[in-house]
């Protein structure tokens, strides 16, 4: 496990799966007991069929309800069906359709400040600066009615470099992480908070002041929407987002929910910080791969220009939500990218009982016999591969390792779908599965067509002069080269389309 840790450990990430199979024995940091998993029916057992039996783990639901509160990513059991059921119908289909034209609306303000920059000719661009700043303005307005970024010119807010820097200086303290499940038996949390304030590291310390900037802003707007939602329909008019974005929805509900489902304020304003953290650096990162995809596939880029082009002039320059979502190449082209380079590698299960293990095929056992099922003791950790399913040949063919968008357009390998991959998405594992599934994957989709369908049509993407690192982290995130690992950046080459 110790090679997990490291930003530059794609080989080892590669060879575990492709020496040891879809299922093998790993051992931890002090050498507890765990399995490496991508067989479809297994991960089927852990996050849906028997998805009772495990959990996040006390390590990862402790560090995560410390840097943003008793929200969606750090809830288990009761808490977290409770929230799901809140949560749920305000990430529908007819809520994105609501949303579409203030997407449109900040992709259109993204667009025009990069072509600012290029009017004069080719110009090395950081898009990954500029997806951060527009994935933090889509969820800020979308999720909470908020917005952070103007984006017609430079900015700086606290908040928004809070949220930028927390990843990678959480990724700084990875080695902390499961001493945190101890944190709750060090007294009250004032105790915690004192002994906190006197550890002698940067990184902790720098991680610290984080969560404080992003739960005194999530408190500030929280307290700030509830007056506007109590004041009336007339208040919420005239606020950005017009009452329609997740967050105003989310509280009227909550208002007139019976007492057994209303959440408490301490977990709604939980959720703001929430939506931040899962819907920022995901979905900026993926759209800064799928840009460097298309600098790299000029004819894919070319093809996917067109179609943009051709559904501009059918239904004008901003496409409605249903016309984008069936846009066949521009979907074609986002599958391919989650499939191929999910943003998030791995996912972690503790099993909170003695279970057993269903497999899709036999494996051999150290002892040389075969076998169908695996015991799993409790307290035993799962590493559940998400890369690897998405990759595996054996599903996805001898090109399961290609960007090949093509692949989409046609109907799916028979192999793939006898494996029943229990993905919520398009036979992938990018978005996970079962109950603890990322809530927000149409919203995820609606940010990456949006912006996409905004930048393709007008500008030329090619690579730039120094190579682009993908550094293996908690999110997957590009650098310029090996020298500042800290920093997400990821320039193009990019030039007007000519008209």
């Amino acid at each position: 496990m110790v090679q997990m840790m490291d930003r530059n450990n794609w080989d080892y990430v590669r060879n575990l799966a492709a020496t040891y199979g879809p299922v093998s024995r790993v051992h931890g940091l002090l050498g507890e007991k765990g399995l490496h998993i991508y067989d479809p029916k297994a991960l089927h057992s852990v996050l849906v069929k028997d998805a009772e039996h495990y959990s996040r783990g006390a390590g990862t639901n402790t560090a995560t309800t410390i840097l943003v509160g008793p929200g969606l990513l750090s809830a288990d059991g009761e808490r977290h069906k409770k929230q799901r059921k809140m949560l749920n119908p305000v990430f529908s289909a007819a809520h994105m359709r609501n949303m579409t034209p203030f997407f449109h609306g900040i992709v259109g303000k993204l667009r025009e400040a990069i072509k600012i920059r290029v009017e004069a000719g080719a110009k090395e661009i950081d898009m990954a600066g500029w997806m951060g700043r527009a994935a933090i303005e889509l969820v800020g307005q979308g999720g909470l009615g908020y917005s952070f970024d103007p984006l017609t010119e430079e900015s700086s807010d606290e908040y928004t470099e809070a949220v930028k820097a927390l990843i990678p200086t959480f990724n700084e303290i990875e080695w902390a992480r499961g001493l945190l499940a101890y944190a709750p038996y060090f007294g009250p949390a004032s105790f915690r908070r004192m002994i906190l304030d006197r550890i002698p590291h940067k990184a902790i310390q720098r991680l610290k002041n984080i969560s404080d900037v992003l739960y005194s802003r999530s408190v500030e707007i929280y307290q700030d929407k509830k007056t506007a939602i109590e004041q009336g329909d007339g208040a919420m008019a005239h606020r950005i987002g017009e009452g329609k974005d997740i967050m105003s929805i989310l509280l009227r509900a909550n208002m007139v929910a019976s007492k057994e489902d209303k959440l408490p304020d301490e977990e709604l304003i939980a959720q703001m910080s929430t939506f931040i953290l899962a819907g920022m650096d995901t979905t900026s990162n993926a759209l800064s791969r799928v840009l460097a995809l298309l600098a790299e596939h000029p004819v894919v880029q070319s093809k996917l220009r067109t179609e943009l082009l051709e559904a501009r002039e059918q239904h004008g320059e901003d496409i409605p939500y249903d016309e984008l979502s069936r846009l066949p190449y521009l979907d074609a082209v986002c599958r391919e990218t989650l499939r191929l380079h999910s943003p998030v590698i791995f996912t972690t299960r503790e099993a909170l009982h003695d279970s057993v293990l269903p497999l899709s095929e036999p494996v051999r056992g150290v002892d040389g016999t075969f076998v169908t099922e695996i015991a799993v003791p409790k307290g035993s950790f799962i590493l559940l591969n998400m890369y690897a399913c998405n990759n595996n040949k054996a599903l996805w063919g001898e090109d399961a390792n290609k960007w090949v968008p093509e692949r989409w357009l046609e109907p799916p390998p028979r192999s793939l779908d006898e494996a029943r991959i229990p993905g919520i998405y398009a036979n992938l594992m990018t978005f996970g599965a079962g109950s603890y599934s990322c809530i927000g994957f149409k919203f995820s989709q609606l940010e990456m067509k949006a912006v996409l369908a905004a930048l393709v049509p007008s500008f030329v993407f090619e690579l730039p002069e120094k190579p682009i690192i993908w550094n293996f982290s908690g999110i997957v995130y590009p650098t310029m080269g090996a020298e500042d690992v800290t920093r997400t950046e990821m320039s193009l080459k990019l030039k007007l389309v000519k008209e």
